[in-house]
């Protein structure tokens, strides 16, 4: 059975599918960066309750048909919209998935959470300031960070071919501008301030049973973080892009069968 549900976190009313399956077992998902329920973890919320799970996929605070503020990253909003959500399938065994930028977030919320009972990473984006600060130098870091708290409360576009944006590049502009249900192309520029400055490796000794399922090659979401999430259960795939993992057979074949079998077994 699919239902449209609403999910309250913090006061917030946020917009989400629930499809229910026979049995204890749940997962809530959490996508990319700017992403809806009507694009990735809609389709892997679909596979997965086809793979006999409870499934839960929601648009967070501000994007999408959800309430908060529009357009805007807001990395600790985000994980109490997780939390909400784990509160909602509260009688269910609840594993947290992740997609992109919502692996890391899975992660996060998973370690800090011990009503969780196991997470995956699929293509996941393992954010470090420490890493970012050495690879960018720490004076560009600490400048880049700057100029994001100037402007803010400014916007920019999310993808584009060319020029700014906070995806720039060919690979996310040619999903993004064919997935557009219910989906605006522009975000905060202290949303990449957010994105920035969120740590997930830090809480790698929290974490229930993990999986991370990440390709060998990736622009947008680096297999070395992968690699140094160092979940319990690593599977590599040998993708040519990070939207492989988007809704391109057979990677979201593999991860979803990968995914069903860890989490039966954990």
């Amino acid at each position: 059975m699919t239902e449209r549900v609403t999910v309250h976190s913090e006061g917030l009313a946020l917009s989400g599918v629930l499809h229910s399956s026979p049995g204890p077992r749940a997962i809530v998902l959490t996508g990319p960066f700017t992403g809806v329920k009507e694009q990735v973890t809609g389709l892997y919320a679909e596979r997965l309750a086809a793979e006999g799970f409870t499934t839960l996929t929601f648009d967070h605070r501000g994007f999408g048909e959800s309430e908060g503020r529009p357009q805007h990253e807001d990395s600790q909003g985000k994980l109490a919209d997780l939390r909400a959500a784990v509160s909602y399938l509260d009688g269910y065994q609840v594993a947290l998935v992740g997609i992109c930028l919502g692996g890391g977030y899975a992660m996060r919320a998973a370690a800090l959470d011990p009503r969780v009972t196991a997470v995956v990473g699929i293509a996941g984006a393992y954010n470090s300031p420490a890493w970012f600060a050495q690879r960018m130098g720490v004076e560009a870091y600490g400048k880049a960070l700057k100029d994001m708290i100037e402007r803010y409360d400014d916007f920019l576009p999310a993808v584009a071919p060319e020029g700014e944006a906070a995806m720039p590049g060919d690979e996310p502009w040619q999903y993004y501008s064919t997935h557009t249900a219910n989906w605006t192309n522009r975000v905060t520029r202290g949303s990449l301030h957010s994105l920035m400055t969120l740590d997930v490796l830090g809480v790698r000794p929290l974490l229930p049973p993990s999986l991370i399922i990440h390709g060998r090659r990736d622009d947008y979401c680096s297999p070395e973080l992968a690699e140094q999430m160092a979940a319990d259960e690593t599977r590599w795939l040998d993708s040519e892009r990070h939207t492989d993992f988007y809704d391109n057979d057979p990677y979201v074949s593999q991860a979803v069968t990968a995914t069903a079998e860890f989490l039966r077994r954990v």
